[in-house]
């Protein structure tokens, strides 16, 4: 008897092939999930736009049914306008119909990671609607640029099914993403007014506007026009390098001596470190980076990472909140009795530049939740909602011996913990929580320390306080 062979066909997929086929992996896992995923993600590439040329953000996001599918999904229309950058006209259909193509990859503190979001949640009312997105633009010129535009799936191509220009009399600058998508609204609903009260709670120089299915207004007024010093890009640090980088910066280097390599393209290497470095690993100077072999590439990404006398990255490419933003955030959004703050100096992971921001908040509008805290977490600017028992800072929070300071979990507490970095140590694609690494881990139990300290100093006030009155009460029963 004949054996059968059976043919295996290999085929190379674009990505947005592959997001179409992984979407869960990116936020898209359900109509719940991917709703809340899409507001978000439109959401922070509009404060993206506006902060990166210093204006306030004025963001207004617009959800309207558009028809019932069934009892728990239905189809919605979703609108997001900004005041941001703007999107030049040759790039907008790019922008916006391409995965993977976008403005996010310098080093430098950022939003977004992978150029995915937006153009995601896109594709995803692509998939479920088989409708166009309309992307409305200016940058503040004599024109306004409409486009309508379609994903080709398999190429990762945008189709331009109508393109319009209109005069700017107003000189209007800002961008407008509209489309429709599949989802279910009143599933998500408590996450995602959670989400626009956390985003105005660390973005206090923001205008958030929201209008739900039912036209109900949700608004959230800035308390501040103050904004924090935008990040700028930085080189990649020696200690942050692997072999697939190293062998990009060799291939686009136009130095021919790896002294002058050295210095051009690694942050924080002068001559004299480059000398050190050069002599460490048994590299001439005058050697041209393009005649390494592989093998030696692979030895220098090693030697990289094993000499000490790198200095550490420096913080211009991070954007920290700052302590006094923080605290108008939260005295904004959570109106406490007390908050402490409290911002930790930069420090690194794995060649990575990173700053933790700690408050502690209790009483007046905080609730107790039992025998937990309330902890409300960010990175670079972005709250976190989902899976947050997976997250470092639960994970820190839960080692401490609270009793220390006084403090218990059933008291009317909330926590805030914000980190920003270059590459925040996500642990998924989808952003949803902060990897264990021990150096973040370090930074936010020194800075809870701190905190807490603080809140046991106003607590023991407080109880001297509540005693000294007791005591006059007492005495003046007896008082004529």
């Amino acid at each position: 008897m004949e054996a059968r062979v059976s043919q295996v066909t290999f085929e190379e997929i674009s990505a947005s092939d592959f997001f179409y086929r992984n979407r869960d992996i990116a936020g898209f896992s359900n109509p719940s999930r991917a709703i809340f995923a899409a507001i978000r993600e439109l959401v922070e590439n509009s404060l993206d736009a506006a902060e990166s040329i210093k204006v306030p953000p004025d963001i207004y996001v617009r959800l309207s049914l558009e028809k019932g599918i069934s009892k728990d999904t239905q189809i919605y229309r979703l609108r997001v306008e900004d005041n941001g950058t703007g999107v030049p006209p040759r790039h907008i259909p790019s922008a916006f119909g391409q995965v993977l193509f976008g403005s996010k990859y310098k080093l430098k503190q950022q939003r977004g990671t992978f150029g995915l979001g937006g153009k995601m949640a896109i594709l995803y009312g692509q998939i479920t609607t088989h409708r166009p997105a309309t992307i409305i633009s200016s940058t503040g010129s004599q024109r306004i640029y409409m486009f309508k535009i379609m994903i080709d799936i398999q190429r990762n191509r945008p189709i331009v099914m109508d393109r319009r220009i209109f005069l700017n009399k107003m000189g209007w600058r800002g961008t407008v993403v509209d489309f429709t998508l599949e989802g279910d609204y009143f599933r998500a609903m408590p996450k995602i007014l959670e989400y626009f009260k956390q985003t105005a709670m660390v973005n206090p120089y923001a205008n958030l506007t929201f209008v739900d299915p039912k036209g109900r207004l949700y608004r959230f007024t800035r308390a501040t026009t103050v904004m924090p010093d935008p990040p700028k890009e930085t080189l990649p640090h020696p200690y942050g390098v692997d072999v697939e980088l190293l062998q990009r910066l060799i291939q686009m280097t136009p130095h021919r001596n790896m002294l002058d390599f050295l210095r051009n393209h690694f942050h924080r290497v002068g001559e004299k470190t480059a000398e050190k470095f050069l002599e460490f690993s048994g590299i001439r100077p005058n050697k041209d980076p393009k005649k390494l072999s592989h093998d030696e590439v692979v030895t220098l990404t090693q030697k990289l990472k094993e000499f000490n006398e790198f200095l550490p990255p420096d913080a211009s490419c991070l954007s920290p909140l700052g302590e006094e933003l923080l605290r108008t955030g939260i005295l904004k959004e959570l109106r406490p009795e007390f908050v402490a703050v409290h911002q930790r100096k930069p420090s690194t992971y794995a060649g990575h530049p990173f700053i933790v921001e700690v408050a502690i908040a209790y009483g007046g509008d905080i609730s107790s939740k039992g025998n937990q805290f309330t902890l409300y977490r960010f990175a670079n600017r972005i709250p976190l909602l989902y899976d947050e028992a997976s997250d470092v800072s639960v994970k820190v929070i839960n080692s401490m011996n609270w009793r220390r300071y006084k403090v218990t979990p059933d008291m009317p507490i909330a926590i805030v913990v914000h980190v920003c970095s270059t590459k925040v140590p996500y642990k998924t694609v989808g952003k949803e929580f902060i990897a264990d690494r021990p150096e973040v881990r370090r930074e936010i139990a020194n800075a809870l320390r701190e905190v807490a300290r603080q809140l046991q100093r106003f607590l023991s006030k407080k109880e001297h306080v509540n005693r000294e009155r007791k005591r006059l009460g007492v005495f003046s029963k007896y008082l004529p």
